[in-house]
């Protein structure tokens, strides 16, 4: 089953607090390069959450996307803030989910004008269809259900807008007249999500203004923390049935032996126990895969100093947060110590530092089934 979190990101520190407050106990989670992001399970632990901040403009919003994609490799990513409409028919505190992303920004000058030459990516089918059904759902509304989603293109540029004359409006009107909203960031992170083979991505804009010159008195009323709070709501919900419909595919594909073994044009031999195969085949059309199933160590040492690489594999992937990683490396090392240093061997001192390192990585199933493994391992030399 994939471990893996869904990458939620937002711009404004209010939007990342928003998120944050539908988080039990986040982890802080140290990039090697400094940047910070935040692990924590939704409310009731269905879903595993990484939370980071990119800051204003679709630069910087693509180049924290590719580090946490290649941080955490997500199951899928969500962008969730807020945005100016820029049709009179949604109300603000609504929210607009793009359905495609405009970079208007981009053109070619010359004697007779400004021409446009925009980019556009379009948000995949699976995923678009799942934020619908969460929308009809609406048990996601924290405001008795009178906010709606409206699914549409999103123009991402790098000015904010808030006047209906300026040259920018008129731009957007002339070129792009059926986005919904406008915002800084969703190109940005629509192209790191491309780059990396086509990752789901959903952004996800609760409308804050009008794009219309009336931005400051809109968020003066407060319409920026309740179009916050409505897009957090949203995400929650769309991450949990995200992370549900990849534990259903998981288990599916688990579960069906055909699907992984049974492929036309491919040979596979599975050697098991001692055995060793190499390839057994007189001609052969397709792939070979050669694999052996892993039988754990039968010195406690050994198990042990397997179980510390694959915590930091573990870490490395995002599937364990530093804290954790560093809690659990703590203990193994102490029962490592002790199967040095006494004689004869101290086995409950060492079983009790590795129910704690059970403990630690309980969210991580496969790590803890090791554990219990070795755990086992231990009991039955005492």
């Amino acid at each position: 089953m994939n471990d893996n979190p869904i990458v939620v990101l937002t711009a404004l520190d209010v939007e990342y607090e928003a998120v944050r407050e539908k988080l039990d106990a986040p982890r802080v989670h140290r990039h090697p390069q400094g940047t910070r992001f935040e692990v924590g399970r939704l409310a009731g632990g269905k879903c595993r959450i990484a939370l980071g901040l990119v800051g204003k403009g679709n630069q910087s919003a693509a180049v924290l996307t590719e580090r946490a994609i290649t941080e955490f490799s997500p199951a899928a990513l969500l962008f969730v803030g807020v945005a100016g409409a820029l049709h009179t028919h949604i109300p603000l505190g609504d929210l607009v989910v793009a359905t495609h992303v405009y970079a208007f920004h981009g053109g070619t000058s010359e004697d007779d004008g400004l021409k446009s030459r925009p980019r556009v990516w379009e948000a995949s089918h699976g995923a678009d269809q799942l934020a619908r059904h969460v929308a009809r759902d609406r048990a996601w509304t924290d405001d008795g259900g009178t906010s709606k989603v409206h699914f549409g293109p999103i123009a991402a540029g790098e000015v904010v807008l808030d006047s209906k004359v300026s040259a920018y409006a008129r731009w957007i009107r002339q070129h792009f007249n059926d986005a919904l909203a406008i915002e800084m960031e969703g190109a940005g992170v629509a192209q790191a999500a491309h780059l990396n083979r086509s990752l789901p991505v959903v952004v996800v804009r609760g409308i804050s203004d009008r794009a219309d010159g009336t931005k400051e008195t809109t968020d003066r009323a407060q319409w920026q923390a309740r179009a916050v709070a409505n897009a957090a709501a949203f995400t929650a919900a769309l991450a949990e049935n995200l992370a549900s419909e990849e534990r259903d595919r998981a288990r599916s594909e688990a579960n069906d032996p055909k699907r992984s073994i049974n492929m036309p044009g491919t040979t596979r031999n599975v050697a098991k126990d001692n055995a060793r195969v190499g390839v057994q085949a007189g001609q052969v059309y397709g792939g070979i895969h050669v694999s052996s199933e892993r039988t754990a160590p039968a010195d406690p040492a050994e198990a042990i100093a397997g179980l510390a690489a694959r915590l930091q594999q573990a870490r490395t992937s995002g599937r364990l947060d530093e804290d954790t990683y560093q809690a659990a490396q703590a203990e193994l090392a102490a029962a490592s110590e002790t199967l040095l240093t006494t004689t004869p061997q101290d086995m409950g001192a060492v079983t009790l530092a590795l129910k704690k390192v059970r403990g630690l990585v309980a969210d991580v199933a496969i790590l803890a089934a090791e554990v219990g493994t070795i755990i086992a391992l231990i009991q039955g030399l005492s």
